[in-house]
């Protein structure tokens, strides 16, 4: 199957009740430049900001980035609840930072740096960007520096 590409105008709707909300006359255009990827790209660095936006969640990684882990290991640094170092392994799951398997009748979890990548990326762009404006401003400050000697010298 072909890759779509392009907009689509996928319908018209008129009359449409979907639990008390009522369309009429909508028109709906999907815009699949590569949109869809962004957002997908822009979705994913959403999960995984929230996830590491947690101090025990970052926590979690520090210990996992030494090797995989019990549920219950996990458990030991942190003075919180099985219940809510389940539901923290959970949004690291869904972020696709750990991976979380069985061995028997425990609970295994293991990292996944590259789910660190993909930020490590994305701030590397943004990295760039604010190295070439401070390069530039540089230039800038410096031939004001040197405008400033020249002033001052004419009228020292």
């Amino acid at each position: 199957m072909a890759p779509l590409m392009g907009k689509y105008k996928l319908a018209q709707v008129s009359g449409f009740r979907d639990q008390g909300t009522e369309i009429r006359n909508a028109k709906f255009t999907l815009d699949i430049d590569g949109t869809i990827h962004y957002h997908m790209v822009v979705d994913k660095l959403g999960t995984t900001f929230a996830a590491l936006s947690d101090p025990t969640r970052r926590g979690m990684i520090e210990r996992l980035s030494h090797g995989p882990a019990s549920v219950h290991g996990l458990t030991e640094p942190f003075a919180l609840s099985q219940q809510m170092i389940s539901k923290h392994i959970a949004y690291l799951v869904r972020a696709r930072i750990v991976i979380k398997t069985k061995r028997g009748r425990e609970s295994v979890c293991t990292f996944r740096p590259e789910a660190i990548k993909t930020v490590s990326d994305w701030a590397a762009y943004y990295r760039r960007f604010w190295e070439e404006s401070f390069d530039k401003l540089d230039v800038v400050v410096n031939q004001m520096k040197k405008m400033e000697v020249r002033d001052d010298k004419k009228h020292g």
